[in-house]
């Protein structure tokens, strides 16, 4: 019979597995760590392994060249932290730590850091930076900087991972500052976007828009459809193909010169959720190109949404494992300058 290259035999006529003679076929071991464990079989190989096909890695797993701890195993199998996989694969499936990694090729990183504990880390995102590399930017991004700062100061080693990546937890527009969630082990990954998921979490974000809201406190909900060639949403006001219900609570804090100043919890997380619901109410932010008045932002010389995502509060009602700790626990940026320029204190 004749193999493919991907599909070289591995086992002799005697039954017994001989790597080393298999021409590019070998052996390879992981030892499953804390920051792997938990996860399923065929999950954590495609993270481990990511050149290998998803068909032949589940074909793999059928024929035994991956076994869990010398034996076959099902691909639903969750990992536990002390197993060892053995990987019976073609060598170049396997692809080395790749030196020109953008957290490698950042000497100083530049990050403001709220909190940080053994398992999250807050940092305060400015402004025109964005959260993960896009069509403009690939190195200069707010993940990159918090893994090489975690790299540098030896929190994170990825030649002695499997799989893990520090990750963030929540994510925010390019133009608009705040905090921003990294987790720092797969374990508090996992909590922490359960607790968003099930709305554990308050995100609370101050802006500037324009007007006077009335009533000056209230809830602005609808729904909103994304279209993203344009990278826009819509707001509408009843259910619709391809609509999310969005729903944000506001408050204003002080009122001014044409301009008010609001506190908004997210209550959804829907794309440009505030920036959207406001303008669809009347009251565009101040410096938004996209949802507000170009004429306006260009009388006040404002190119840049007035919008920070300010404070958060860790509020569970279900047991949040290794992270318990956190809750109850609020946090805040610093006092930011479109606050400061419009409503000083």
């Amino acid at each position: 019979m004749i193999y493919s290259p991907l599909e070289r035999p591995l086992v002799h006529e005697t039954g017994q597995t001989n790597p080393a003679t298999l021409g590019g076929n070998f052996l390879k071991e992981l030892i499953i760590g804390t920051n792997d464990a938990g996860q399923r079989l065929d999950r954590f190989v495609s993270k481990a392994v990511p050149s290998l096909p998803s068909s032949l890695l589940q074909k793999y797993i059928r024929l035994k060249r991956i076994k869990l701890n010398g034996k076959g195993a099902a691909r639903e199998t969750r990992l536990k932290a002390g197993d060892i996989l053995q990987l019976y694969l073609n060598d170049e499936f396997f692809s080395q730590p790749d030196p020109d990694s953008a957290y490698r090729r950042i000497a100083e990183p530049r990050l403001h850091v709220v909190y940080e504990d053994q398992n999250i880390l807050l940092a305060d995102k400015a402004p025109g930076m964005p959260v993960h590399p896009d069509a403009q930017e690939a190195t200069n991004t707010l993940i990159a900087h918090i893994q090489s700062y975690l790299f540098q100061k030896g929190d994170w080693n990825p030649e002695r991972e499997n799989a893990f990546t520090p990750a963030l937890c929540n994510r925010i527009d390019r133009n608009t500052g705040g905090l921003v969630i990294a987790a720092k082990n797969a374990e508090a990954l996992r909590i922490v976007n359960r607790k968003i998921k099930d709305r554990e979490m308050k995100k609370f974000y101050l802006c500037v828009v324009y007007g006077t809201p009335r009533p000056a406190s209230g809830c602005l909900e609808g729904y909103i459809r994304k279209d993203a060639a344009k990278n826009r949403v819509t707001v509408m006001t009843r259910p619709a193909p391809g609509a999310r219900k969005a729903i944000t609570i506001y408050r204003t804090l002080s009122s001014k010169d044409g301009l008010s100043l609001l506190e908004c919890q997210l209550i959804t997380g829907r794309t440009h959720q505030i920036r959207a619901q406001l303008s669809a109410a009347g009251h565009p932010l101040l410096g938004d190109g996209k949802y507000g008045s170009g004429v306006q932002n260009r009388a006040r010389k404002q190119n840049r949404q007035a919008l920070l995502a300010w404070k958060l509060e860790f509020v569970f009602r279900t047991p949040a494992g290794s992270l318990e700790y956190l809750n109850g626990a609020s946090f805040q940026t610093d006092d930011t300058k479109f606050r400061r320029e419009y409503f000083p204190v």
